[in-house]
């Protein structure tokens, strides 16, 4: 199947399959290679145990490819696809012994990240009666970026910078390095590359008009009440882009996002979302069309 989101691309993450089927293969299945003819082939389904959105099925299938390219692997669902319990996202055919070979790390990259665009599309949903965009962060699992960022817009979502070399923010040890709120935004809106926005963390009404007066037009408001956001979206709103995080949950998340803010960014979506459930199942010739 073909889904209109963009996977990122290979070198991004087949360091990480490399590093996982070596970890969990070694030199060796010994159980499959003990139990399992050398010659046995058919076939298995991977399929969601809950409901779900998908996200990284074209990792399952590299892991498999990885481990036996003659592996006949067909996707059956779209990246970013909400499904529901007990639906078939992909088929492979090939040796019984490579299928099983690689199972666990293919199910683990994606439970993974189908957890976290099921967690963003909770996220996303409870402010859809608003403008309002969830977004991600840099806590992402360390070498796993690229993956999670992807999984995020799979569930809805928006993605921040990618990482320090691609976009700035002022946050609160820059200001005190340089000495003032002003001091920062002047310094890093004189040093940028053109199309390189500067955004700055905020923490008071008086903070963001300080920097909005240095030239900044990107405020992240950090760690605010939902009373307090509406209070500087209400002043600076036509002024700024304007981006609340930190202490935000789903139990208020309506509340932020009803503020009037334009972004909420959200580090639970990427470090702290459960993986999803996700199984592989050896398939008879009878339930091969399941």
């Amino acid at each position: 199947m073909q889904s209109h989101l963009k996977p990122p691309a290979p070198d991004t993450y087949q360091d990480l399959v490399r590093i996982a089927l070596s970890e969990d293969i070694g030199p060796g299945d010994l159980t499959s290679n003990l139990v399992i003819p050398e010659a046995a082939i058919g076939s298995a389904r991977i399929e969601a145990r809950t409901e779900l959105v998908v996200s990284g099925l074209f990792v399952a299938s590299d892991v498999s490819l990885r481990v036996d390219p003659e592996i006949r692997v067909e996707i059956l669902a779209d990246e970013g696809e909400r499904v529901e319990a007990g639906r078939v996202l992909m088929r492979l055919h090939g040796s019984l012994r490579s299928i099983l070979a690689a199972e666990r790390t293919a199910l683990n990259f994606l439970g993974r990240l189908c957890g976290i665009s099921t967690l963003t599309q909770r996220y996303v949903s409870e402010v859809a009666h608003t403008e309002c965009k969830i977004v991600d962060t840099r806590k992402t699992m360390p070498g796993w970026r690229a993956l999670d960022k992807f999984a995020v817009v799979c569930g809805g979502g928006t993605n921040h910078r990618f990482a320090l070399y691609d976009g700035i923010l002022l946050k609160d040890n820059h200001r005190a390095a340089a000495g003032s709120v002003e001091a920062a935004v002047r310094a890093a809106l004189a040093g940028a590359d053109p199309g390189i926005r500067v955004q700055v963390e905020v923490e008071s009404l008086e903070d963001a008009e300080i920097a909005c007066d240095a030239g900044a037009d990107f405020l992240l408001l950090d760690n605010q009440s939902p009373a307090q956001v509406r209070a500087i979206v209400e002043r600076l709103a036509g002024v700024a882009l304007l981006e609340a995080s930190g202490g935000i949950t789903l139990d208020n998340l309506r509340e932020y996002a009803e503020s009037g803010v334009h972004r909420i960014s959200l580090g639970v979506l990427t470090h702290s979302a459960p993986s999803a459930d996700v199984s592989l199942e050896f398939e008879t010739q009878d339930d091969s069309h399941v």
